[in-house]
């Protein structure tokens, strides 16, 4: 009977632990979300309260990863995910290169993401 519970238990902690290491960050991807506030989230300003709240939507829509709005499409034809995480520099200059991306390519005198955010606006547009 020990011998059964005890099992029971080293199952239970077992299937936990494998269960809490495969949990997902907050962010899609927690290195980009952290250059992008590095580069452009001032303590105190109107950006860094937009980007406390929206969190992962700063580059998504909705609540799946896989749902990327025109901020997040852009920066994802510069990234990659599993290659590109660690590396700093192309993290950030990808963040430059966008930050001069048209925000509407149908409107060709519309703001860039650059301007949204110097604006204090989310360069992909207000939480939906």
């Amino acid at each position: 009977m020990f011998r059964r519970s005890s099992f029971a238990v080293m199952f239970g902690v077992a299937v936990a632990i494998v269960l809490g290491g495969s949990a997902q960050p907050a962010f899609a991807i927690k290195q980009f979300f952290d250059e992008f506030k590095a580069v452009y989230v001032k303590p105190d300003t109107p950006l860094a309260a937009e980007v406390e709240t929206a969190k992962c939507n700063v580059c998504h829509v909705g609540k799946s990863k896989k749902d990327r709005n025109a901020y997040g499409n852009a920066l994802a034809e510069l990234l990659d995910k599993k290659e590109d995480a660690k590396n700093v520099d192309k993290i950030r200059e990808s963040l430059e290169k966008v930050a001069a991306m048209p925000s509407d390519p149908a409107k060709a005198d519309g703001p860039t993401f650059g301007a949204l955010i110097e604006q204090g606006k989310l360069p992909g547009g207000p939480v939906q």
